[in-house]
């Protein structure tokens, strides 16, 4: 196996710039992770355009998203064992049994142990991330326009399935993205869509204008919504190390969560919220024969820590060798690429080694300095749960004000940055997810693309998205990941109703 690629992504992901850009990437992601409800995302949206706007390298700016993104699934488990209110969507299984320890005086302890599994779950899913792209990049070299446009239908149907109790508006929510994609100049035709007779929407939604307003004003607005709930923050951390009794008992529990992850992280559209359940509902299966998960069971800790971790690295094959984010996150970052002429696909790793290089090399680097950062400064990280609301929300406006501002040099992107935050809210208020909206954005101009090349090639004939072997066994998995999840479900409900 050929990883040229991979040594000269050391290259440059150890240069002087790049380890600060890992580093200063490293502290901010674990900082917006602890904050309840930030997530990854928020961090990746507020620093984007601050970064391109810096000029930085294309590579140096997918470095210091990647940093904030792992640095964010470290940052998550402190608010979640210290508040029991999870920092994202993927550490609410972490405080399944994270804050019953911290309740018995063991809040260092889980804190400590919950690094060393995300650091091993880091490294797995970076080690993984090294061996399979190249191979999936060289499968994906075969396909054309048709074959492309069918893998975005397998990604919405991946999506849909995958997220558990609201399948209905996850599609809606991937429609309305697709929908916010049209806006603007059609190539083809040379005709203005959905501008409304707006001339700064000729060239439709800035990306960055859509994310920074969907994720950051959104979550500036339920912040206020909610100041008023009140939180109690455990502040006696006890032992700052974990057992090595510990440590042995959850080894195996935090290697099997790493493979989980990590192959949950390479379907598109699931993420780390559902890796982590799926990792701790499997380790409570195999391990839980003294019924101690969800009182503070060392392993129920581990495994979704483990798990979340290698899902955000192999949330990047598909993101980079067919240019299909894994995740809400990958697709900021995808988007990003964009921003500097980048089309991420099977011609990646070719035409721009150093990029994929560079990032899965400082996966490996963000680890270590995530593990060398997390242990003995988990205090002051801390700390921050305590920043209060009245400092924390001008702070995200203010930055999102500037951050769209810079990039755009327009008082009509701010004002429409602003409407978007507004509906953002109002839709997280009625339980839509954001991260469908940005997947149907970022897949919707890819999909469309291709399509239209398509038809052109095979002369308007619809037969040309079913002419292919890739096609027709992307079709069928489309099929299956949309139908057997449903049936399986009834098949379930029909055996608890059966008598015994």
């Amino acid at each position: 196996m050929n990883l040229d690629y991979l040594w000269q992504g050391f290259a440059v992901a150890l240069t002087g710039q790049n380890l600060l850009v890992g580093f200063v990437g490293c502290f901010i992601g674990t900082l917006v992770g602890a904050l309840p409800a930030i997530g990854p995302i928020n961090g990746i949206a507020l620093l984007l355009p601050i970064a391109y706007t810096m000029g930085l390298p294309a590579e140096s700016t997918m470095i210091l998203l990647a940093a904030i993104y792992c640095g964010a699934e470290y940052g998550g488990r402190i608010s979640s064992i210290l508040l029991n209110v999870p920092g994202d969507a993927g550490a609410v299984m972490t405080a399944m049994d994270g804050y019953p320890m911290a309740k018995q005086g063991r809040a260092g302890e889980a804190l400590a142990l919950s690094g060393l599994s995300s650091f091993v779950g880091g490294m797995l899913g970076s080690l993984g991330l090294a061996l399979f792209a190249p191979l999936l990049s060289r499968l994906a070299v075969g396909f054309g326009p048709a074959e492309y446009f069918v893998l975005m239908i397998f990604a919405f149907a991946t999506l849909g399935s995958m997220v558990g109790s609201q399948p209905v508006k996850t599609l809606i929510g991937c429609a309305l993205g697709l929908m916010l994609a049209t806006i603007g100049l059609d190539a083809t035709s040379g005709a203005y869509r959905f501008t409304f007779d707006q001339p700064e929407l000729s060239d439709g939604i800035e990306f960055v204008v859509l994310v920074i307003g969907l994720f950051s004003i959104s979550e500036a607005l339920i912040i206020l919504e909610n100041q008023g709930r009140g939180m109690t923050v455990i502040r006696e951390l006890g032992r700052m190390t974990a057992r090595m009794s510990d440590i042995v008992r959850c080894t195996g529990a935090t290697i099997r969560s790493s493979v989980i992850g990590f192959v949950v992280g390479v379907l598109p559209g699931t993420g780390a919220s559902v890796s982590s359940a799926i990792s701790y509902t499997t380790e409570k299966r195999l391990s839980d024969t003294e019924g101690t998960f969800g009182k503070g069971d060392v392993r129920g800790l581990a495994a979704p820590e483990a798990a979340n971790n290698a899902t955000a690295c192999g949330a990047f094959v598909p993101m980079l060798t067919l240019g299909v984010p894994g995740s809400g996150t990958t697709a900021v970052m995808l988007g990003a690429l964009m921003l500097y002429n980048i089309q991420p696909g099977p011609m990646l790793l070719t035409e721009h080694p150093e990029i994929v290089g560079g990032l899965v090399a400082s996966l490996f680097v963000g680890n270590v300095i995530l593990l060398a950062l997390n242990l003995p400064l988990v205090q002051i990280f801390a700390r921050v749960l305590t920043v209060p609301n009245w400092l924390l929300v001008p702070g995200i406006l203010v930055l999102s004000v500037v951050g769209v501002y810079s990039s755009h040099s327009s008082v009509f992107a701010v004002f429409l940055m602003m409407g978007i935050g507004m509906a953002g809210w109002l839709l997280r208020k009625a339980g839509f997810d954001m991260a469908p909206i940005i997947l149907g954005f970022v897949l919707g101009r890819v999909m469309e693309v291709n399509l239209r090349n398509a038809l052109a090639i095979s002369g308007g004939e619809i037969s040309i998205l079913f002419s292919s072997t890739i096609c027709i066994v992307l079709w069928i998995m489309a099929a299956a990941v949309t139908i057997l999840p449903a049936y399986l479900s009834r098949r379930a409900r029909v055996r608890t109703l059966q008598p015994t």
